[in-house]
């Protein structure tokens, strides 16, 4: 092959081995945000908790967790992070058990214990299914709290349904603007099914707020969760961990700091 064919061939094979990239990417990217999605099956006997099951308005049918807390005490609900499970979370409902608050925890649509296959859109109708299944049964406020990927599904839930507060967990601006981060030779806007705009959100969520994020967060930064901050309507409150990560800022003291927010909305009802 002469010099002068081998340079034009070149370039075109640099941008079909790009065009292949961006063509795996696109079609993997559920895999990719939803590594948590059909890894394993339920457990058969929960960590903590009552196992209960949620039915979404467009039929999918979720595994819960719940401990019943007070009757006159808040209730939380969680909304774990993308590679998550329900039944990681014995630590928190017994802290929060010890001071008679409640807890519900549920696994998103394809996650363990669940029916159908994980999307925003269907993350955002379990955010909100749970929200409605739990008021049927808590007699007090409900906080939500949602941890990284969910954020925005608490973030969602708040901004549609009369939550008494909301919890944040290493929050994103978008998931978009976290993956033009992470990825900045892919055009992300163009290939994201599911960008998570929080950022277009939470000027809905007038309910006191409590940002939570690690300084040294290498998967969600501190920037992204300050964003939104920033652009959050008040009254809101953001606490930075100095030692923590992304996988690591649930400490004895992060949980501490959940109950005093959680205890100091049900002070302050009328």
């Amino acid at each position: 092959m002469s010099t002068t064919r081998y340079l034009l061939i070149l370039p075109l094979m640099a941008v079909i081995a790009y065009l292949a990239i961006v063509a795996l990417v696109y079609f993997s990217q559920r895999s990719l945000l939803y590594p948590g999605a059909g890894a394993t099956p339920a457990a058969e006997h929960a960590a903590w908790g009552e196992s209960v099951r949620v039915k979404t308005p467009d039929g999918e049918m979720l595994l819960g967790l719940h401990s019943q807390g007070d009757s006159d005490k808040p209730c939380v609900l969680l909304f774990f992070g993308n590679g998550d499970r329900v039944d990681n979370y014995a630590f928190l409902a017994q802290a929060l058990a010890a001071r008679g608050i409640g807890l519900l925890a549920i696994s998103y649509r394809g996650y363990p214990g669940s029916t159908g296959s994980p999307s925003e859109q269907g993350l955002l109708t379990d955010g909100m299914a749970a929200f409605d299944w739990l008021s049927a049964r808590c007699r007090s406020e409900i906080v939500v709290l949602g941890r990284s990927l969910g954020t925005g599904v608490a973030v969602n839930t708040a901004a549609e349904r009369p939550v008494a507060g909301v919890i944040l967990v290493s929050p994103y601006l978008s998931v978009l603007s976290v993956a033009q981060r992470h990825y900045p030779y892919l055009p992300a806007k163009l290939l994201l099914k599911d960008p998570f705009r929080s950022d277009l959100r939470i000027g809905k969520v007038r309910q006191p707020k409590l940002f939570l994020h690690g300084r040294l967060d290498d998967s969600i930064p501190l920037s992204s969760g300050q964003a939104l901050y920033e652009i959050a309507p008040e009254p809101k409150q953001m606490l930075i961990y100095d030692g923590a990560g992304h996988n690591d800022i649930f400490t004895d003291s992060m949980v501490d700091d959940v109950i005093r927010f959680v205890e100091a909305l049900a002070e302050n009802r009328p």
